[in-house]
């Protein structure tokens, strides 16, 4: 099992519309699981905000092996929530793990 975990400062400073963005990139990709083959689970969440200088986001998804990985990447149910993710985010960390 492969445990992916990306981490994603947002774009924009207005802590309303960073709420929704964060809500948005939650919706999106919670969505795909029962989707994309080899995906057993996947959740979004805010960092709580009590450390200055943290990331803003966190996804943590546990995939059957690497090509369940492989396929996650290119399905386009996540190829289209991912053009959210960008369209939203300045920057972005990821770790690809054995779990």
């Amino acid at each position: 099992m492969i445990r992916h975990v990306v981490l994603w400062k947002l774009s924009s400073s207005d802590p309303s519309q960073r709420e929704r963005d964060a809500e948005g990139i939650r919706e999106r990709l919670e969505a795909l699981v029962g989707v994309v083959p080899g995906l057993r689970s996947l959740i979004v969440a805010p960092d709580v905000g009590s450390t200055e200088g943290n990331w803003d986001l966190v996804l943590v998804s546990e995939h059957d092996d690497e090509d369940a990985l492989a396929v996650y990447q290119k399905h386009p149910a996540h190829v289209e929530a991912a053009a959210f993710v960008h369209s939203v985010v300045q920057a972005r960390a990821c770790v690809d793990a054995p779990a």
